[in-house]
């Protein structure tokens, strides 16, 4: 059997993750070679030269775009003339009592058409012309008319393939169609030689067995093609926020219609066309589209969005002008073949085996068949002779005929990889139920083999809601769990103090305060952003209550390389205050001030600043993420330069408490008992990374804790004696991650899987075996989108 082997190895054998396509090819070759079927044996296999096709398509679309965004308005201004469209109001539109065409509308942001929008009044005109505003957005009353005239945000699917095509496309078997001739042939001459119904019971035994293949088959891969179907529905279902009725909402992208405000964050994908309203520092990825590397920067005078881009950097609003298929993006999808269409890779070879089973049966077949008919002409020849033929002659042929063509049909196992196929799909469904989207087919089948998972921790490990659990104020240390022990800590610390803190709560943050349709408030943002201003709410009251006494000038959003956020305020008496919050040893690194417990500005001595590095390891210590907050007078501000890198005076450091998932310990403790070594990654202080990990049972006694910039910093032959060893990486950047799980797939040939619930964490998912993406905080839009290959769960 080493031939058997060789030739498996050699046509068969392709890499679980991102095959090449001469070896997708040489399995193609070597399958096609037999089966004549290309629909059934090629049915989840890619179609190399349609993707071919396919891409170029693409690239010709994505030139296209980068000329309506890039070349001179001045070949589009002569284009436009010599091929000028009226856009006219329809007796609908001004019913609903809108003022401007939706291809017109549409126009002005897929052309990037700035004369025109000046010419419609800007943004502040387009607003006023689709009865939208700002802060209020839209009426949740004209969903269904600014439906039917500006369209849904859907984009035209190929019409889903009916049962009777996939009982078609059974019937075109080669096998089949043998069978079929065979059962005719055998009818007829049933039918001359023994007459009626007697003759008809070979032939219509035939049938009968063609009839029952040809509908097992036909209802399986209908069968499967709608849980595929189902399973790219569920995938869609994406959230986003808008403000409608004056209030900020969660919402299907599918539900998104024309004067939508949309709010757009870092890791966000841009679910429509539209107009920038307002922002800080927004900054577009629109690789997807026009094919060009570098971001793009949004402002208002450049103020331009297109679907399907991304949000690199920066927050804004955004106010919907073009959905669906008036978007460029849904133009560019209409073209394109979405679907499974690559096989796992025990698909591969088990269609592999079913191939070469199936050549030495159609060898053993034609033998037989040789076989036969030399003896029946040697008899006939030694009784009869050759030149006397009578009916029964010619139904034994087509017996013997039959006989052959039973031993094809019996050898060639072609339900064996649809077997498979099944039974995935199946466990994609099962795992569909225990809140697990399965993106790929062959993500079921991976993770059978992973043997070392890079987890994450915050929001995967750990319950991803955070509190303030201690706090360091003025030299002094607080739990602040309680009522009171928040009273207490007004108590302790001055007005001014206070007010200062409180300030840098609130003017500092991501987090936003929305009433909801029943009138509560809630706090938007993320978990650490969401847990300082509760805490700073619960310590001031309420956030109305605020006395907002200056007003935000410059904003820098939280960095994930820089480990901090930064903004810029303007004071009543002409002065400026910078306020950075950060990671502690970066924020703390920034001062040589602390405010006292009067409220006043002293030097921070060598002394105090030992003190203030304990305070950090202890609440770090105790599992706790510590954040520094900081702020700095100056008396002007450079538009250009980014905030100070010193000079500033500490405030506090908050100690946030997240807790760990109910069952994390036990599924790690499953994990090692499986084999499987669960590694952590995350960006948190090491000592907070330790602790959780030992509360975990994932850092163990002959496993070892490093920072990602001791870990970066190792040569290769370092990393090789040194990953193994690995169970806890601290303050590490998305590049670690990625270097960790490329090293372990390279040099260690291991089956990774990547756990993430950050944009931060899209490389390594990427990079991975299989991804496991929490859906949250742009994974969900990184791993759905059309660039990405990662073969993962949602």
């Amino acid at each position: 059997m080493d031939w058997f082997e060789k030739s498996l190895q050699e046509n068969f054998d392709l890499p679980p993750k991102n095959p090449s396509e001469e070896a997708q090819r040489r399995w193609r070759s070597a399958v096609g070679a037999l089966v004549k079927n290309r629909r059934r044996r090629f049915r989840m296999v890619a179609d190399l030269d349609s993707r071919s096709q396919n891409e170029a398509h693409q690239r010709s679309i994505q030139e296209k775009i980068r000329l309506a965004l890039y070349v001179q308005k001045a070949a589009i201004t002569f284009i436009d003339g010599t091929k000028h469209k009226e856009y006219r109001l329809t007796e609908d539109i001004i019913n609903a009592r809108f003022s401007i065409n939706p291809d017109e509308l549409a126009s002005i942001t897929s052309k990037h058409d700035v004369k025109a929008l000046r010419m419609h009044g800007g943004v502040d005109g387009i607003s006023k012309k689709i009865r939208s505003t700002f802060d209020h957005g839209i009426s949740a009353s004209d969903l269904d008319t600014r439906q039917n005239i500006y369209g849904v945000n859907r984009y035209a699917e190929k019409p889903s393939r009916s049962f009777w095509m996939f009982v078609w496309d059974a019937l075109q078997d080669m096998t089949l169609i043998i069978l079929m001739v065979c059962a005719l042939i055998s009818a007829v001459v049933g039918l001359a030689s023994e007459g009626f119904p007697k003759g008809m019971y070979d032939g219509l035994g035939i049938i009968l067995s063609i009839l029952l293949v040809v509908m097992v088959t036909a209802v399986s891969d209908y069968r499967q093609s709608l849980q595929f179907k189902e399973l790219d529905n569920e995938k869609k279902k994406i959230f986003i926020h808008v403000t409608r009725d004056g209030s900020r909402q969660k919402i299907s992208i599918y539900d998104l219609v024309v004067g939508d405000i949309v709010h757009l964050s870092i890791g966000d994908q841009v679910p429509a066309d539209g107009l920038y309203i307002h922002g800080y520092s927004l900054l577009i990825d629109e690789s997807s589209l026009s094919g060009e590397s570098d971001p793009v920067y949004i402002s208002k005078d450049k103020p331009f969005l297109l679907a399907g881009t991304k949000v690199q950097d920066g927050s804004a609003k955004m106010m919907v002008t073009a959905v669906g298929m008036r978007t460029e993006w849904g133009r560019l999808m209409s073209t394109l073949s979405e679907g499974g269409e690559d096989e796992t890779p025990l698909q591969v070879k088990l269609n592999g085996v079913a191939t070469i089973i199936g050549k030495i049966g159609l060898v053993f077949a034609t033998l037989t068949f040789v076989v036969l008919m030399v003896r029946f002409l040697i008899e006939k020849g030694l009784t009869v002779g050759l030149s006397n033929w009578y009916s029964t002659d010619a139904l034994t042929i087509v017996n013997y005929f039959a006989t052959a063509v039973t031993i094809i049909v019996v050898a060639v196992p072609e339900g064996l990889p649809l077997a498979v196929t099944l039974s995935l799909a199946f466990a994609m469904k099962k795992l569909m139920h225990d809140k697990a989207l399965v993106r790929h087919l062959s993500a079921c089948e991976t993770m059978g083999s992973a043997g070392t998972i890079c987890t994450d921790k915050t929001g995967t490990l750990t319950t991803n809601h955070m509190v303030v659990d201690r706090i360091w104020i003025s030299d002094a240390s607080k739990s602040v769990t309680s009522d009171s022990s928040l009273e207490d800590l007004n108590s302790v610390i001055s007005p001014t103090t206070l007010g200062l803190f409180l300030q840098g709560i609130f003017e500092n943050t991501s987090a936003e305060v929305v009433k909801e349709k029943d009138g509560a408030q809630t706090v938007l943002g993320t978990p650490t952003e969401r847990a300082i201003l509760e805490f700073g709410l619960k310590l001031q009251g309420s956030h109305d209550a605020e006395d907002r006494t200056c007003t935000k000038v410059k904003v820098e959003p939280f960095n994930s390389d820089k480990k901090k956020m930064a903004v810029l305020v303007s004071l009543p008496n002409g002065t400026y205050r910078w306020f950075s919050k950060g990671a502690s040893e970066i924020v703390v690194q920034m001062c040589d001030m602390m405010v006292d417990a009067d409220g006043n500005s002293v030097p921070l001595s060598e002394a105090q600043r030992r003190n203030i590095l304990d305070a950090i390891n202890a609440f770090a210590s105790d599992a706790l993420r510590t954040l520094c907050l900081a702020y700095k007078e100056v008396d002007d501000f450079d538009d250009d330069s980014d905030s100070p890198t010193g000079g500033f005076t500490l405030i506090s450091i908050f100690g946030i408490k997240d807790p760990l998932h109910p069952g994390v310990k036990d599924a790690v403790k499953a994990c090692m008992s499986a084999g499987i070594i669960v590694r952590m990654v995350t960006g948190d202080n090491i000592n907070t990374a330790k602790a959780i990990a030992k509360e975990c049972g994932i850092l163990t006694d002959d496993g070892i804790a490093i920072e990602g910039q001791d870990f970066r910093s190792k040569s290769p032959e370092e990393m090789r004696d040194l990953i193994p060893k690995i169970r806890v990486m601290a303050r590490s950047l998305p590049l670690d991650k990625h270097t960790l799980v490329t090293n372990l797939r390279g040099m260690f040939h291991e089956v990774v899987a990547v756990t993430g619930d950050g944009t931060n964490d899209a490389p390594a998912l990427h990079e991975a075996d299989i991804g496991l993406a929490m859906g949250i905080a742009g994974t969900e839009e990184v791993l759905l989108s059309q660039q990405c290959s990662c073969c993962g769960l949602i």
